[in-house]
């Protein structure tokens, strides 16, 4: 019937649009705070359904290939998860950061001990990176998320946090274990089969599930950018130097592994999960985190389509030049 085939068909265009719609809604949410205002109670559950369709996506076959060969995994995972907020954490204590801005602290260290989004080997994907080696080791970080979010949030900010630790790690494992349940068994009953036949239908409900984050979080960055434009600009401008200079770090270090894997990890480590955070304090974070958070958006979700054409540049460069693990990736997704 055209009254199903219509909407059914729409959201499937939407699912084919790929990193030009993931970094459309930034601009979408800003320019309808009413819209967001609506939808700002259904966050924790658009993270939460983000999660799910991510991991019913995730190929435990390729998972269990690469592993195969984990140091580079061990690596990757080891800096994403520990050496990230080590870093993030020493920079601010030395910059006196919780003294001067016990806010904007919180702010760094939170997104530090985040897990990389889930969204990120969908995202290498389409920038011909190797899609594999970012969904293992981003599963391994993910898993580690609710041991190593609260000892580092104690270690370094357990004084600025609303959370307590404990509560931070119980309610991290809470979503996290719920979202995978889900996925996993979706997965077992659909098939592979299924999954990969309704490939576009599933990536326009993650866009339209990612446009009510967006909305929400983006609420009031409108207002902010006329009420207090220099506040504003200066957290824009910190999110993207947060963002690049972790992508260049991380590039630097994993540079001997070669450009491919290099990319994906430095791709990976800077895309980081605010809206997990978020969802785990029940988004009650000072107004500065938050403002912090949704500006933190832009880099995340226009990155991948500003950054698309110089990877294939950067990678096209090996002998044969072919992007490195786009032909195995084995990942289709496209959302968050």
């Amino acid at each position: 019937m055209w009254i199903i085939d219509v909407p059914i068909s729409a959201v499937s265009w939407l699912g084919r649009q790929g990193t030009k719609a993931v970094a459309a809604l930034v601009v979408i949410g800003i320019a309808m705070p009413s819209i967001g205002a609506v939808l700002k109670p259904y966050l924790v559950w658009a993270v939460f359904a983000l999660l799910c369709t991510a991991f019913l996506r995730v190929d435990l076959y390729a998972v269990r290939a690469y592993l195969r060969r984990p140091a580079v995994v061990i690596a990757g995972t080891a800096w994403t998860s520990a050496a990230i907020p080590v870093l993030f954490g020493l920079s601010c204590v030395a910059l006196d950061l919780e003294r001067e801005s016990p806010d904007l602290f919180l702010s760094l260290m939170l997104q530090a001990v985040s897990s990389p989004m889930m969204a990120a080997p969908a995202l290498a994907s389409l920038m011909g990176l190797d899609a594999t080696l970012v969904l293992v080791t981003l599963t391994a970080g993910t898993a580690l998320v609710p041991l190593t979010a609260p000892f580092f949030t104690g270690l370094f900010a357990g004084q600025i946090l609303t959370v307590s630790p404990l509560a931070l790690g119980l309610k991290l494992f809470v979503i996290l274990s719920g979202a995978a349940l889900v996925g996993f068994t979706l997965r077992r009953i659909y098939g592979v089969a299924f999954i990969e036949r309704h490939n576009d239908k599933i990536n326009g409900f993650n866009i339209i599930v990612l446009f009510i984050f967006v909305a929400a979080i983006m609420e009031n960055v409108g207002f902010r950018f006329i009420a207090t434009p220099g506040k504003a600009v200066a957290l824009t401008g910190l999110g993207f130097g947060v963002f690049f200079a972790v992508l260049f770090f991380t590039a630097l270090v994993f540079s001997p592994a070669g450009k491919s894997q290099a990319l994906a990890l430095a791709f990976m480590t800077s895309q980081r999960n605010l809206g997990l955070m978020l969802a785990a304090t029940g988004g009650e974070v000072p107004e500065l985190t938050w403002l912090y958070f949704a500006l933190a958006q832009f880099p995340l979700y226009m990155a991948p389509f500003l950054l698309q054409p110089l990877v294939r540049v950067v990678l096209e460069a090996k002998p044969g030049g072919k992007a490195g693990g786009r032909e195995h990736s084995g990942i289709q997704t496209k959302t968050r």
